[in-house]
């Protein structure tokens, strides 16, 4: 009469009009998706070689499994350097040396282990995409800032000159390694014992004299 419209008395309430919750997420699926990837790169697939297709047919889930997870290929990405990286190295705290030795013993994984074949087909992907590339800083970043900490504690105590280039020190310990890792720079270098050799070579110019 007054140009409304009434409900019919058995319509459904807006709460039961909505959709029903879907499932939960699989852990089980979450891992296959993740290893997938790992397998794909340890096979040297190179990180812009890899479909969210490839990793699908290799997780044995469909596409949208993949895509109800990840927006595209490097947020799936980033979580793949995520689960190889780990978490920091636990350090004592009681010796710069021993603990700037902890802190780069990760870039030495023998040369046949699956990290060491996994990252190094990321790399190229990570100088050419901005966003797997800001995925991955985020990763390595508390590492650095951790070895940052131990160079300034040893500033503090008079162990390292004051003086000392903090980011320039760290790159100088961790670029050799990095070489190593991705273009095995010299084979007659033993990575094992790399992280200790590179310490104890550039301490003298870094100790407080």
């Amino acid at each position: 009469m007054w140009g409304v419209t009434a409900t019919a008395p058995d319509a459904a309430p807006a709460d039961q009009e909505r959709k029903a919750p879907g499932r939960p997420r699989s852990p089980r699926a979450d891992e296959a998706i993740i290893e997938a990837v790992l397998d794909l790169l340890a096979d040297g697939t190179p990180a812009e070689s890899i479909s969210i297709e490839s990793v699908a047919a290799r997780a044995g889930v469909g596409k949208a499994t993949i895509y109800r997870r990840w927006s595209n290929k490097e947020a799936l990405l980033v979580d793949a350097v995520s689960s190889v990286k780990g978490e920091p190295p636990k350090i004592k705290g009681e010796s710069v040396r021993d603990d700037l030795v902890t802190l780069l013993r990760p870039f030495a994984v023998p040369p046949r282990t699956r990290a060491a074949k996994i990252m190094p087909c990321l790399y190229s992907e990570i100088q050419r995409s901005p966003e797997l590339n800001r995925g991955v800083q985020k990763i390595v970043e508390p590492r650095r800032e951790l070895m940052r900490q131990v160079l300034r504690r040893g500033m503090d105590a008079g162990e390292l000159r004051a003086d000392l280039d903090v980011d320039l020190v760290m790159a100088m310990l961790t670029g050799p390694l990095i070489a190593q890792s991705v273009v095995g720079w010299n084979p007659k270098l033993d990575r094992t014992t790399l992280p200790e050799r590179l310490v104890d070579t550039l301490w003298p110019a870094i100790a407080a004299s």
